[in-house]
């Protein structure tokens, strides 16, 4: 709230333990490898496994402006021709990567290993009608997906910050897409100049529209020879028969889009599924179009070696770390058991062995999740459901035990718990909205202390549990917002958005009208604290976890992890409660001695494997148990 005195999170929480010093992470130098080739520059921190980083990500527009002669994009015209305005949420506002680049020492004080940069690729400047237009400024209306949008900046500058992420010791993970493109394609039926069916566009199912049909079931048959898209079906040989892009709707491209798209084969309709609007149920997830946007027919073998040969390019030319995939659940698993395997591959084979992918479904249900390590063959995806978790029992409607229904699922993932100890775990997003907001709306009577303590104390299970952070843009400053998607995306460089300029900060007396780049913040100090203790300790990034204590209806959570090396065990207690909480637990009976972490540790054990922990209001403890 405005006037709030800033302070330092007080006892129980991480910043009594370091008295609020900021962390840095260690710069590393690159070593050359060569394979027969001109020398590759491996960056030291290639040995990282996934579990070791802690992940920071933006939307680039909204992060920091470095260079305001690109705001338009060199593209003349209004807003409604380039896009940018930045009093409206919907539109670009200037960030870019030159911002984005000045900002790696910001990054580096939060304890920031690995950047997650929403997609750099350019887009569709604006989609829609006035009124209801809007602009690409989020990155996930790509038209060319082999060069850079001009409002964010050029290739060389692109390779400029990879190069200078690199320098400082961090990850590059670039944003991507397959699964559709800008809203370039339109169908008679609905668009054309006499419309017959509702203009909305319904899917139209491949029962009732097979690929050898025109029209429907109305429509007469057409004898190509094409066998179907089914598994053993997805052959060139058979899509080399399916010519005509009619078989449900009448699609054209919009008159001066007909070569938009780079590269050149997706201007060609017959790559696109052209069945209509999704619903996001059933058949329709995989192959109808977001909100209009074109679905792009993943099944066909040339549209497999095309995005096979799209991002095998920022491979080898950007020297980046990994991929965050959108939309996997929306793409069928062939391809992604066709496509991951060469991805990884390349990267290997271009040097850089440490390359990681994780995808993206909005799903709560591990099942769901885990299924796409086990059909698709993604090595991992964004944990959905730790992120409901947290947001559970923090706010008071579900008890500590969620916890333990949820890790009890980890097996299921492809490579058990191993696996899901690199599942990239959150606490909001920029389409969901944030934790603070989602606090803030269940707790009404809390006050601005307790939601900032609440905030650390789910920083801190993102820290400290298993998975891998990710710390979304705007969180550490205490930004709140005021809904999902365009709500929660405000600006870290100064605000001109009327319904940003009216939101409260928490921790904090600034106001979105000015930069928030403060190292100074209570949850920047917070979680930069959580990130020393988290790259000091490998058994807190990788090690086994075991939940000790979980309550079914109260808000104390136990679980020790296991270094890999089994010379400790780290004792982690979270209290989500408003009370101090004690408890007595078993743990392993080796350990000797706990040294305090983080907050008040048990001592010596007078037992054998039992331990007495108590833990403050809203706190959590952090104890290494050092094994005889």
């Amino acid at each position: 709230m405005r006037g709030f005195h800033r302070f330092c999170i007080a006892a129980g929480m991480v910043l009594a333990a370091f008295g609020c010093a900021p962390s840095a992470v260690q710069s590393t130098s690159d070593s050359a490898l060569t394979e027969g080739k001109t020398a590759l520059h491996v960056p030291a921190f290639a040995d990282r496994q996934p579990e070791d980083e802690i992940i920071y990500f933006m939307l680039p527009d909204r992060f920091e402006n470095g260079d305001p002669s690109n705001d338009t994009g060199g593209i003349p015209g209004g807003r409604l021709d380039h896009g940018f305005d930045p009093t409206d949420p919907g539109f670009y506002h200037g960030g870019d990567l030159k911002g984005l680049t000045a900002r790696l020492d910001y990054l580096q004080a939060l304890g920031v290993t690995a950047v997650w940069v929403g997609p750099i690729f350019k887009n569709a400047a604006v989609q829609g009608p006035e009124e209801v237009a809007s602009a690409g400024y989020h990155g996930y209306w790509i038209d060319d997906f082999l060069d850079v949008d001009p409002h964010l900046g050029t290739k060389a500058e692109f390779k400029a910050f990879v190069e200078a992420a690199h320098g400082q010791g961090m990850k590059v993970y670039m944003d991507i897409i397959t699964n559709h493109t800008a809203d370039y394609i339109a169908y008679e039926e609905c668009s054309g100049p006499n419309p017959t069916v509702d203009p909305t566009c319904p899917y139209r199912t491949i029962l009732d529209y097979p690929f050898t049909r025109r029209g429907g079931p109305e429509g007469p048959e057409i004898n190509v020879g094409f066998k179907g898209d089914d598994a053993a079906n997805l052959t060139a040989e058979n899509y080399a028969k399916l010519t005509d892009p009619t078989w449900a709707y009448t699609p054209f491209i919009q008159p001066g889009k007909e070569n938009a798209k780079n590269p050149a084969w997706l201007n060609d309709p017959i790559y696109y599924s052209n069945r209509g609007n999704t619903t996001f149920e059933g058949e329709d997830g995989l192959h109808g179009d977001f909100v209009g946007l074109d679905d792009i027919n993943t099944e066909h073998p040339r549209v497999v070696e095309g995005f096979i040969e799209i991002y095998k390019y920022w491979i080898s030319e950007y020297r980046i770390d990994g991929f965050r995939i959108d939309t996997v659940k929306h793409v069928r698993p062939e391809f992604w058991r066709a496509w991951a395997p060469e991805i990884m591959a390349h990267a290997k084979a271009e040097g850089i062995p440490h390359f990681h992918m994780f995808g993206e479904a909005y799903d709560y249900n591990p099942v769901g999740l885990a299924k796409l390590t086990t059909e698709s063959g993604m090595p991992t995806v964004i944990d959905f459901a730790f992120q409901g978790t947290v947001r559970d029992v923090l706010s008071g409607s579900k008890p500590s035990a969620a916890f333990a229904d949820l890790f009890y699922n980890d097996g299921i993932y492809a490579g058990g718990a191993a696996r899901a100890r690199q599942l990239p775990t959150f606490l909001g997003n920029h389409d969901m909205g944030r934790l603070s907001m989602s606090l803030k709306a269940s707790l009404p009577n809390a006050s601005e202390s307790e939601l900032l303590q609440r905030l650390a104390l789910a920083h801190a299970k993102m820290m400290f549990l298993r998975g891998v952070p990710v710390i979304y843009s705007g969180d550490e400053q205490g930004f709140v917002s005021d809904s999902n998607d365009k709500g929660t995306r405000e600006t870290l460089f100064p605000s001109q958005v009327p319904s940003y300029l009216d939101n409260d900060l928490l921790g904090t007396d600034r106001t979105h009208a000015q930069s928030q780049f403060d190292t100074e913040h209570p949850l920047f100090k917070a979680i930069s604290a959580m990130a020393s203790v988290r790259q000091a300790h490998i058994g807190l990034r990788r090690g086994e976890q075991t939940v000790r204590h979980a309550e079914k209806d109260g808000g104390l959570l136990v679980v020790t992890r296991l270094s890999p090396a089994q010379d400790f065990e780290y004792l982690i207690a979270f209290n989500a409660e408003t009370r101090p909480r004690q408890a007595m637990l078993r743990t392993d009976g080796r350990v000797t001695s706990y040294t305090a972490l983080s907050g008040v540790c048990p001592g010596t054990p007078n037992i054998p494997g039992r331990v007495t922990v108590e833990v403050p209001a809203l706190g959590f403890i952090v104890c290494q148990g050092q094994l005889g």
